[in-house]
């Protein structure tokens, strides 16, 4: 039996960046079965940087940085938390990835990186819907981008539902934030904080197959 791992994150959230390289190896695993819910954490609010935002993101990514060894670039801090007056605001990236799930579920997981990587690293504002159309045609995602532009019904309510999921799923197992893990298996369904996603991940292995 395939172990079920429900990844819960947000794509604005550094410390989910932190946690790509080991989620990524997760997804690669034939044993898993690996399904992204995104939780609206940062979605909506209209929260905009300020120079107090700056300040303590920037610190805190240094932090996610020596942990993890994920870069976050100068052109990222210049040109995304030195845009002071932008949205800070994930609804448009999740949207993107409802898209992607909806018409090439399988490459949802490398969409989830592009966005990651578009923002810290090159240092592109992934609020922006422009920009994310133009990272999902440039990964050869048109069907996702051509829906995202559209922001049809069925690619709203499916989002509203993968939101609402991730949220319940948060509520029922206690989870403080994100990113954490949902592991269901033949002897039930449990919670893995996000701390499991920084260490190694043959250990992370083992913490998702015990008891199994």
């Amino acid at each position: 039996m395939r172990t079920a791992v429900t990844y819960l994150f947000d794509p604005l959230c550094g410390w989910c960046y932190g946690a790509s390289p080991v989620v990524q190896q997760l997804g690669q695993q034939a044993s898993i079965q690996l399904e992204l819910a995104p939780s609206g954490l940062f979605a909506g609010g209209g929260r905009t940087m300020d120079a107090a935002f700056e300040d303590f993101a920037w610190s805190n990514d240094q932090r996610i940085a020596k942990l993890t060894g994920q870069r976050f670039t100068e052109d990222y801090r210049r040109q995304v938390l030195g845009h002071l007056g932008s949205r800070f605001d994930s609804a448009t990236a999740t949207l993107a990835l409802t898209a992607v799930s909806l018409s090439e579920p399988q490459r949802e997981l490398e969409a989830l990186r592009a966005l990651q990587e578009a923002r810290y690293v090159q240092g592109l504002d992934t609020s922006d819907m422009s920009v994310v159309e133009k990272l999902l045609r440039d990964l050869g995602l048109a069907a996702a981008a051509d829906r995202l532009d559209a922001s049809d019904a069925e690619l709203l309510a499916a989002n509203a539902a993968r939101i609402q999921k991730a949220r319940g799923l948060m509520q029922t197992f206690g989870a403080q934030g994100v990113p954490a893990l949902v592991v269901s298996d033949d002897k039930g369904s449990r919670l893995l904080s996000g701390n499991a996603l920084y260490g190694n991940f043959d250990n992370l292995l083992r913490q998702i197959v015990v008891a199994t």
